[in-house]
């Protein structure tokens, strides 16, 4: 296949529609969406932040519309689902496990994720905790009581946490479900029986994969952005030497330097694109660990939007808020809403809300933005919605007017 010329809006299209996120859904999800969601994009990112929907709930949302959070948890207590180390902290598809097996058996490759101090020093300690959890079944790490001091990041946490984790990582230890988000552990070989490491691909295959998933998931991909994707170090197979071998289709972007590859399974898609057939029509807001935007350099790439998450900078430092939900409009970040659910008031507050350079405010825009928020407040149980600080000022009273007068699909 010839060389696939796509413009900017078209590239940006292509890789909506892979992320599923063109249009609205078109119908009610249903719980087998959930998990067909997360093959899509191969992963789900893992965050506890809840000042709005934790972040894997969000992303969801973001392409299911309303449907049931449970679904999440009860698909990773079934199997469908497992936890491990992919972009970051995920939930992954069970049949990608042998995929991450590699890095379960050479876990001191995986840096602060896990310490062989703390397995060597610690080494009668964490050899107790195995033989308990064998013993007498699953744990959380509450179970076990905390000697002193404050918890808090890794070094903080108790002893039997760190355990917990580094057996997580070290692939000896699966999460076997949560409660109220809290992971519970279970020996490997009781969360996932069907597996031995007779199973495990061979490094080059696994390689390999990571490559065309990401390229799979993002729809288009320069060679820079496809590493990050699944966070993988080098040495990382060549996307150009893929191209050759028929297993990616090669693409230029109107005005870029660099090559892009296609994913055969996206090849009518990106023709489509090409055509100027693929019209994006949906406006949400997206977690800030959404693929769309996790990597911050692919996200300026690709849509000009310089995005950073601002709730580790000091609060007198931030621009624009704790944790600011990208704006997606119609094939464009616009803007940027620092919201906050306040779940027993009923009320979802826009702390502030600030539209990207160059948009223009306008009635339509107001009316796109105020239906995305009364959707994700719905959904959040916030039938209230309060505007705190609005930039521009002219757009705060548009969208006050909008939010007054707007009926959420």
């Amino acid at each position: 296949m010839s060389e696939i010329k796509l413009r900017e809006s078209a590239a940006r299209a292509l890789h909506l529609a892979a992320q599923e996120m063109l249009g609205p859904p078109r119908r009610r999800a249903a719980k087998a969406d959930v998990l067909a969601a997360i093959r899509r994009m191969g992963m789900l990112q893992i965050d506890t932040i809840s000042v709005v929907a934790r972040s894997p709930y969000l992303v969801l949302w973001s392409r299911l519309g309303d449907y049931e959070p449970a679904w999440l948890d009860e698909l990773l207590a079934e199997g469908a689902l497992f936890e491990y180390w992919a972009h970051e902290a995920c939930f992954l598809p069970i049949e990608h496990y042998g995929l991450y097996r590699h890095r379960m058996l050479d876990p001191e490759a995986m840096g602060w994720k896990y310490s062989s101090n703390w397995m060597r020093e610690r080494a009668a300690e964490v050899a107790s905790l195995l033989a308990h959890v064998r013993e007498k079944g699953p744990v959380r790490s509450s179970d076990f009581e905390r000697s002193g001091g404050k918890a808090g990041g890794w070094w903080e946490w108790k002893p039997e946490k760190r355990s917990l984790e580094v057996l997580f990582t070290a692939g000896q230890l699966m999460i076997a479900r949560r409660h109220n988000f809290q992971r519970i552990y279970d020996l490997a070989e009781r969360v996932h029986p069907g597996w031995h490491d007779g199973l495990t691909p061979p490094l080059e295959e696994v390689r390999r994969t990571f490559v065309l998933q990401a390229v799979r998931s993002l729809g288009l991909a320069k060679a820079g952005w496809i590493p990050d994707y699944h966070r993988t170090r080098r040495p990382h197979p060549d996307p150009a030497a893929l191209a050759d071998a028929g297993l990616l289709l090669r693409a230029r972007v109107e005005g870029w330097d660099e090559p892009l590859y296609i994913h055969p399974d996206h090849a009518q898609l990106a023709a489509r694109a090409a055509d100027g057939e693929l019209r994006p029509s949906l406006t949400t807001l997206l977690s800030p660990f959404d693929p769309i935007v996790w990597d911050r350099r692919r996200a300026l790439e690709l849509f000009g939007f310089d995005y950073r998450l601002e709730c580790y900078t000091p609060a007198e430092k931030r621009q624009y808020g704790y944790f600011t939900l990208p704006i997606l409009r119609r094939g464009a970040l616009v803007g940027r809403v620092d919201a906050k659910a306040h779940r027993k008031a009923g009320e979802f507050e826009l702390r502030s809300i600030v539209l990207e350079p160059g948009v223009r405010p306008s009635e339509r825009l107001a009316a796109d933005v105020a239906a995305a928020v009364k959707r994700c407040a719905r959904w959040h149980g916030c039938p209230r919605l309060r505007v705190t600080h609005a930039v521009p000022e002219g757009f705060g009273d548009l969208l006050e007017a909008a939010l007054g007068s707007v009926q959420p699909a």
